[in-house]
């Protein structure tokens, strides 16, 4: 394992992209709800998952390891990595990569449900629990050092904290949650039983960008001059306004031991709702607290372009982490964002420190 300093170095935000054998979990009376891929006939690259004969969930384009090279290049952030390493196809080919990027253990999150899957419940289960499976497999042949956020059947709950425990059993750090859940936002006292069984597991929440809401995706997809905004209004904002939400409700307050990771919408936001979230404290006569991220145990990925010194100043210095989005094409990929951490000017090695190991073994309770 190779490792630069005596701390493991984390990262946060990595990913798994979904293949044809990701359903292979799936149980004999559950095949004829398995996931069908399909690639355009006009470009190869643009491939699409076919549920219930309808485009469903999210799907990367499949780029050549030339056309990645060509992306980085014009970038200027490198995205390049092997099919399958990223695909999980050869774990071992992915551990190697890990070692040349420095990264000791990195937590892995789903590709696919960043979109809504589906609308009925024993397909959602069914599918949640075959990607569960699949990665806790790909935990065992890691020797610990890919761990994962594990997806839950939102529309069954009683199934969700099933597999949710499973998971925890085998290697499973957090449980993804989208900002919008369907009609219902993540703050919605109908999650209280997921929020209270990851209490009980000492797991946390991790909100990776994503829209759970169809209606919300067709509006800003489909909105005129729309194209350039698509991933940022459609995933990111809905993340961002889904933290404010949480720093305005009781959930904090309800469930104290739970851990909150706002995962892939960068950090620049902080100090904008920080502000927004006191002006509202303030207006109802209530305390709001100066450390309220570390207080409420909320952590943010953050990327190199951010202005790290000036977010500190908000987020303070236990609330940071960072991540590669590995396996990814869009303005969140880095894979090289630990060592230009590490050579970054205007913060100090111990804050360095923990944004790189103390702050996501918190989050992530490794």
């Amino acid at each position: 394992m190779a490792t630069q300093t005596q701390l493991p170095v984390i990262d946060a935000d990595a990913h798994v992209i979904e293949t044809e054998r990701t359903w292979d979990y799936l149980e004999p009376s559950e095949q004829r709800f398995r996931p069908l891929l399909y690639a355009s006939p006009q470009d190869p690259t643009r491939q699409f998952w076919v549920i219930e004969d309808k485009i469903r969930g999210f799907r990367f384009p499949t780029l050549t390891e030339q056309q990645l090279r060509d992306l980085s290049q014009r970038s200027g952030r490198n995205v390049e990595t092997p099919q399958a390493a990223r695909e999980l196809d050869d774990v071992q080919l992915r551990l190697q990569h890990m070692d040349a990027l420095g990264i000791d253990i990195q937590v892995l999150h789903n590709t696919l449900w960043i979109e809504q899957v589906t609308q009925r419940p024993d397909v959602e289960a069914a599918l949640c629990r075959s990607w569960n499976r699949w990665l806790a497999e790909v935990w065992q042949q890691s020797q610990g050092r890919l761990r994962w956020s594990c997806v839950v059947p939102t529309l069954l709950l009683d199934e969700a904290i099933e597999q949710m425990r499973a998971a925890k059993e085998h290697g499973a750090v957090a449980v993804c949650m989208r900002p919008l859940e369907g009609e219902r936002g993540m703050t919605d006292p109908y999650f209280y039983p997921i929020y209270e069984e990851a209490s009980r597991l000492d797991m946390a929440i991790a909100v990776h960008i994503a829209n759970g809401n169809p209606a919300n995706c067709e509006l800003w997809r489909y909105l005129p001059g729309s194209r350039r905004l698509n991933g940022f209004a459609l995933f990111r904002a809905p993340t961002v306004l889904a933290c404010f939400v949480l720093l305005l409700s009781d959930v904090p307050h309800l469930f104290p031991q739970l851990r909150w990771g706002f995962i892939e919408a960068s950090a620049q936001w902080v100090p904008w709702i920080y502000n927004e979230a006191a002006r509202r404290y303030e207006a109802e006569g209530k305390r709001f607290p100066e450390d309220v991220f570390q207080t409420y145990k909320i952590f943010v990925t953050c990327q190199t372009d951010d202005d790290l010194p000036w977010i500190l100043k908000y987020a303070g210095e236990h609330s940071l982490v960072i991540g590669t989005d590995y396996g990814h094409t869009d303005p969140s990929s880095e894979l090289d964002a630990i060592s230009v951490l590490r050579q970054m000017d205007g913060i100090s090695q111990e804050t360095k420190d923990r944004i790189l190991s103390h702050n996501p073994q918190a989050l992530y309770n490794l």
